[in-house]
């Protein structure tokens, strides 16, 4: 259950995790790439050590009792337990009005991802009901999501907008989302997406749609620090490579970090275009080129990927135990969306890491925690269990990290911990 703000201020930020059957730490500061994701740094027969929110040491709890004043500190016997980073859920669309319940049943006979897009379906349902909800409703609906996610672990995430396409929805969802970033023990990364898909009213205007978001709307999301990132969808039929470079490229001269949409139904150039402006992260990747993949490793773009996306639309699966060959860092991500992939599941979404992309379970680690924090650039602050670093802990049941892929969708969690407080516990 999420503990309520009383339970969580008696702990002031204080506490020593003990007795860990093991302490998987992925330490590191900057994004593992290729090899170096298998290492995930696991300590034996340690204990962490949080003051103020942040990791202040490392060591056996005997060496804790003669340093420390333990009455200052809450502590936590985790005997048995494998305690880990906060996950880092760095690509979600958690903020939306209305539901899609029913393009789930027209996938399922058939129906493709851009037919039901091109007749009024899709990312264009969602905008219809997103524009029709208030601002108060979207936080409510936000807050419940969050709630869930925080259940699964998950300590930080990115929040995407681009379920507005227009200015008044667009800054409607972005000041929900800055609302919940203040009010939530998650964290979130605010992303404005204003080109998500060509709104109804601009169909056949692309051009001029892409003038719009970025002359009208783009200046009023920095003048206003509502987000940290811009996001595109660069796809064949919603908007070309030109486009993506147009936007982004102003995005990243106002001061804004720059992620991608980038060839999920098309080998369209969105890996390559992500390579050449230095994004952040390029996310999807399912068509993703052999030369995308090779200059995304070259240029450090974390490729972020999405497999319960590919599963819930019946689509290939990127290439992910091909890119960490190659010497990409990749993350993974839920994608959560009220469309093509309506889950908060951290542990479903490794598995199919694991089964389809055929990543090892310490890669989906790695790419859920250090990877994650890098594909929204907190990887100094997060994303691993460094002195330094916040205190944002997993606890989970089981005595080791296999469980959370191996017991396939289902949440192995007990606690978790936010910046040295804990902020949930399983009934």
């Amino acid at each position: 259950m999420l503990l309520d703000k009383q339970s969580q201020i008696t702990m002031n930020g204080n506490c020593i995790i003990k007795n860990a059957s093991e302490i998987v730490t992925c330490s590191g500061f900057a994004a593992k790439k290729g090899k170096e994701m298998s290492d995930l740094g696991i300590l034996s027969d340690q204990s962490l050590l949080i003051e103020s929110g942040i990791i202040k040491d490392v060591d056996d709890y005997d060496s804790f009792q003669l340093a420390y004043p333990l009455a200052d500190y809450t502590i936590i016997d985790a005997k048995n337990k494998s305690v880990l980073p906060g996950f880092v859920d760095s690509h979600t669309h958690f903020v939306f009005g209305g539901y899609r319940a029913e393009e789930f049943t027209w996938r399922l006979r058939g129906d493709s991802y851009m037919e039901i897009m091109n007749r009024g379906g899709g990312i264009n349902s969602t905008v219809k009901a997103t524009r029709a909800t208030s601002k108060q409703d979207l936080i409510s609906s936000g807050k419940k999501r969050l709630d869930s996610m925080l259940s699964f672990g998950v300590t930080t995430i990115e929040g995407k907008s681009g379920y507005g396409l227009d200015y008044e929805t667009e800054i409607k969802q972005l000041e929900a989302i800055d609302e919940l970033n203040r009010s939530h023990p998650v964290d979130i990364a605010p992303t404005f997406l204003g080109a998500h898909a060509i709104p109804m009213e601009y169909k056949g205007r692309t051009d001029e749609f892409i003038s719009f978001v970025k002359d009208r709307v783009l200046p009023t999301v920095v003048e206003r620090n509502l987000a940290e990132f811009c996001d595109i969808f660069c796809e064949q039929n919603v908007f070309s490579i030109e486009q993506s470079r147009l936007l982004l490229s102003e995005a990243q001269n106002l001061g804004l970090g720059t992620k991608f949409h980038a060839d999920e139904i098309v080998q369209l150039g969105g890996a390559e275009l992500a390579a050449e402006l230095g994004a952040v992260s390029a996310d999807h990747l399912l068509q993703a080129s052999d030369e995308g993949i090779r200059r995304m490793a070259e240029s450090g773009v974390i490729a972020t990927l999405l497999p319960g996306t590919a599963f819930s639309l019946k689509e290939p699966y990127a290439r992910g135990r091909y890119m960490i060959d190659q010497g990409c860092a990749v993350a993974l991500a839920t994608d959560m969306n009220p469309g093509s992939c309506f889950t908060e599941s951290i542990p479903l979404v490794m598995s199919l890491a694991c089964l389809y992309m055929n990543l090892t379970p310490e890669e989906s680690i790695t790419a859920f925690t250090i990877n994650g924090a890098a594909a929204i650039s907190r990887e100094k602050e997060i994303g691993s269990l460094d002195i330094g670093k916040k205190g944002d802990i997993v606890i989970l049941e089981h005595p080791s990290y296999k469980f959370i892929p191996y017991h396939i969708g289902v949440n192995s969690v007990e606690k978790v911990i936010k910046s040295g407080d804990l902020v949930y516990e399983s009934s």
